[in-house]
């Protein structure tokens, strides 16, 4: 007979080593120090289908979670697209699920836990989100809710995470639950967050996500963490019924004769250092080598130095202020986002026109004030950097002006996520503004590359 034990994040077989070998079990390599198998947790479910199905007699000592009985408290008809997403994953009850921010990805997270009746952990990218899972879940289950993260650590049948505590944690917790939803699950593909994955038995796994394409292309290790895309819905298809008519306008600015010919010095130098250097920026590499090689010589920190100056001038330009100021009259009674990449310019935007100012920073009692008194109407504009990207519901906000981001697609459908909460007469409008004849326009084509800019 042979025995399943959990082990550290992984499953230990133990039984007659020829029956071993001839069962080939998944994932499973012998290991000389103790004379057994071993795979990782995340093979648990493979390997347990496979003796059944082989009719091999064995003890399951592995798993150690619990049946629950989700009443949800809340009488609330799904959308449409929202039991068709349940339903897909429910054929193989593992997969991602991918829907537009504000088209209701955690409503979907509930119907699924309730289908599956089993002890759940919920891993977030964010203490805030985990946070709003806590308040979501304990309002609509009558159960208590574990955390996990925060300076928590409360493991219950029903625990909210991070990613970052996940990985440290699910080595000894990977046993106790038989769902695990990844929200945000593009953030998954980190090496040490896949740990988190594969140190874990649950037979059952949800991913949720509005963008798993990443910039590295590592978004294929989802199959083999969470499961293949199940369902996929994109803004375009839902605009109008489900999340609110938008549209999207890009605006030009000119530098100045002044801010031009810095410009166009300080690029000279830097892209010179480059081209001598023969760095490809267009490859995975391209970035971290001219990072090391600007630590290297005069030269180098002159470049990296310019490299700035250049992104400086296009970004957070005199004349980007300028028509900030226009549009903020033009839309004064509206509920206004405005987006940059950096914190200095939050900061110079928000001592020159008097509005609350979200960075990094920012103390979490402070943020949760300020974000509370915008969705009333208390602050009407707000101006943030990226730590507004994902995690946060403004279902108020139904203007956005991006005055400077990445290249990312991921990063620009989430600015656009951000307004797109369907409320009664509402049309979203997200206003891009870049500097003519700079690298910005080359940026502005990149992260537009998505259906819900066409």
């Amino acid at each position: 007979m042979l025995r399943i034990k959990f082990d550290r994040g992984t499953l230990l077989i133990e039984g007659e080593k020829r029956q071993v070998d001839d069962l080939r079990l998944p994932g499973c390599v012998f290991d000389p120090r103790m004379e057994l198998w071993r795979a990782p947790a995340r093979c648990y479910r493979e390997i347990i289908t496979s003796l059944t199905r082989s009719d091999v007699e064995h003890e399951d000592h592995a798993r150690e979670y619990d049946e629950l009985n989700f009443v949800s408290q809340l009488d609330r008809e799904p959308f449409p697209y929202q039991k068709e997403a349940a339903d897909a994953w429910d054929e193989n009850r593992r997969g991602v699920v991918v829907l537009p921010t504000g088209a209701g990805k955690t409503f979907v997270a509930q119907m699924i836990m309730e289908r599956v009746g089993r002890s759940t952990i919920i891993v977030t990218p964010t203490i805030d989100l985990m946070n709003q899972w806590y308040s979501v879940l304990s309002t609509s289950f009558d159960i208590e809710v574990g955390l996990i993260g925060g300076g928590y650590y409360e493991p219950l049948p029903v625990t909210v995470t991070t990613y970052d505590s996940a990985y440290i944690h699910m080595e000894r917790l990977g046993r106790r639950f038989a769902l695990i939803i990844f929200d945000e699950c593009h953030h998954l593909p980190g090496p040490s967050y896949l740990m988190a994955a594969d140190s874990s038995i649950a037979p059952y796994r949800l991913g949720l996500t509005a963008t798993p394409e990443r910039e590295d292309g590592e978004e294929w290790r989802l199959e083999d963490a969470i499961g293949p895309i199940v369902y996929r819905r994109e803004i375009k298809e839902l605009a109008g019924d489900y999340l609110s008519e938008y549209e999207t306008v890009r605006l030009t600015v000119r530098l100045g004769d002044d801010e031009k010919e810095r410009y166009q010095n300080e690029r000279a130098i830097y892209l010179e250092f480059v081209r001598e250097n023969r760095i490809s920026l267009s490859s995975q590499h391209g970035w971290p080598r001219f990072l090391m090689l600007s630590s290297r010589s005069e030269a180098g920190r002159r470049a990296l130095l310019a490299y700035r100056e250049q992104k400086s001038i296009a970004q957070a330009s005199p004349a980007k202020l300028r028509l900030l100021d226009r549009l903020l009259v033009q839309h004064r009674r509206d509920r206004i986002l405005v987006f940059t990449s950096d914190n200095d310019t939050v900061y110079r935007i928000s001592r020159r026109f008097l509005i609350p100012a979200i960075t990094h920073q920012t103390k979490v009692k402070e943020r949760h004030e300020i974000l509370q008194r915008f969705n009333v109407g208390d602050y009407p504009f707000l101006v943030t950097s990226r730590v507004l990207n994902e995690g946060v519901d403004l279902p108020a906000a139904n203007v956005g002006v991006v005055l400077s981001g990445s290249g990312s697609v991921r990063e620009h459908v989430q600015r656009l996520g951000r307004i797109l909460r369907r409320m009664k007469d509402k049309r979203a409008i997200l206003y891009e503004v870049i500097s003519e004849d700079t690298a910005e326009e080359y940026t502005s084509s990149r992260r537009r590359r998505h259906s819900a800019y066409r």
